[in-house]
């Protein structure tokens, strides 16, 4: 640490003397660091701090060196610290676009568009549990299994007038149950 200078200020004319004299030259020593407003908040600070420290500091014909290093150190203390504030605000700026890829990405949309699959395929296969039993079963061998309409009245031992009925009963059914789906499957998927 630099040694500190003593003086003993006598009276408030030392001071303003001080003050009259180096002012200016200080803050045309800080704008070299920083804009004119953070310069002259640097330098407004060195001497409240040479005030604070008036009846321990004497100050001898050196006081210009000391006046110039504690601009000098105020100067780098706000650079620091504007630095610290830049990287923080970059790192919150990474953080929200990185946040924003995510949500945006193609993986993530697959992500969700699975999710909504998901569910609808649980709404479908409840409304679909909701049918009578026969047409339930019918339905199923129909759109599930693809199975052709003489395919299942051969395997369920039914007309295919019969199986028709089913599948139009089944439709019925399940368009009144879906209804609230309608709409967002036409925008969903057209």
């Amino acid at each position: 640490m630099w040694p500190i200078i003593l003086m003993i200020f006598e009276n408030m004319t030392n001071f303003d003397s001080l003050f009259e004299k180096y002012y200016p030259k200080l803050l045309f020593y800080a704008t070299q660091f920083l804009d004119e407003a953070e310069a002259k908040d640097v330098v407004q600070d060195v001497f409240v701090e040479l005030w604070k420290r008036r009846d321990t500091l004497v100050v001898g014909d050196k006081i210009h060196t000391y006046l110039y290093r504690l601009t000098y150190t105020k100067a780098i203390n706000v650079l620091n610290h504007k630095k610290i504030e830049s990287n923080y605000s970059k790192a919150v700026n990474e953080l929200y676009n990185h946040k924003m890829k995510f949500y945006e990405s193609e993986s993530h949309n697959e992500i969700f568009q699975e999710i909504e699959n998901r569910e609808l395929e649980g709404e479908i296969g409840a409304a679909i549990d909701k049918l009578p039993d026969k047409c339930k079963e019918v339905f199923k061998l129909s759109y599930l299994y693809d199975l052709k309409n003489k395919e299942i009245s051969n395997a369920m031992n039914i007309s295919q007038r019969t199986v028709e009925a089913h599948i139009y009963k089944a439709l019925k059914i399940l368009r009144k149950e879906l209804k609230h789906l309608f709409c967002f499957l036409f925008i969903y998927y057209f």
